[in-house]
This record gives structure tokens, sequence and C-alpha cells, in this order.
């Protein structure tokens, strides 16, 4: 398995909000628009799931499998032509102000890792920067 890591971001929101927003999965709704159309395409999102395309990965799907409250969500792909599992990592500092972590790790072969490993970091921390946007 190969790890990416985003860097650890700060959100000026509670960890209660923060945890709220990501243990539901429909609210990635309010981010769509945020969503470069040239690299995710076919977005759609329900409460435990995600679903996307993404160049030149192909299609995507990921599902909650734990929610630890308001300190984890782990998830795992789903329909992927590559396996993997998402932590998002929260940690309260202040009533305010959350400090947040997503680690991804990729069952990549060989053949594919100098392809997906650019791509892959650079969704990692794409997400992490929208996390610190977000309307809590």
């Amino acid at each position: 398995m190969t790890t990416f890591e985003s860097q650890v971001k700060t959100i000026n929101a509670s960890q209660e909000n923060v945890f709220g927003k990501f243990s539901d999965m429909s609210n990635l709704e309010a981010i769509k628009d945020r969503i470069p159309q040239d690299k995710v395409q076919d977005f759609s999102c329900d409460t435990d799931s995600v679903h996307f395309s993404v160049n030149p990965i192909g299609k995507l799907g990921i599902r909650i499998i734990e929610r630890e409250p308001y300190k984890t969500i782990k998830f795992e792909s789903e329909d992927s032509p590559i396996k993997f599992n998402v932590w998002i990592q929260l940690i309260g500092v202040s009533a305010n102000e959350t400090k947040a972590k997503i680690t991804l790790k990729a069952d990549i072969n060989m053949f594919l890792k100098p392809m997906v490993s650019k791509p892959l970091q650079e969704a990692i921390d794409k997400m992490a920067d929208a996390m610190t946007q977000m309307p809590y």
C-alpha cells in the first residue's frame, strides 16, 4: 500500500461541526461547484457514499465504513480499479478551531504508480484545502 498524506490544515469551526459535515457525504454537494471539471466528472453523493470519475484512473466510489464521533471518519473504495482507504482525522484546538488531516492508502501496482501518484496526492491536497473553505 502506498500512503499519501495532506498537510495538517486549520479549519475555523468546532470539531463537532466539522465531523458533522464530513460524516454525512451528502454535505459534499455544497462543494460540487468547486471541483475542477477537467479533473473530476460524474460527481454524485448520498449519506454514506460519493461516486465520481477521475482521469486517468476512471470511476471511483468511496463509502464511509466507520465514524468515531468528532475524531475520525474512515472510508474505503468501492467500484474502483484501485483499492484504497481514506481517513479524515480531526483534533479540536478550541471551540472554533479544528486541525484536520487526510490520509489515503492505495494498493497501486508498480506500473500504475508513476501515472497515478501525482494526481492522487493533488486530490488529497485539494480536498484538505476545500475543508478549510467550506461553510460550517
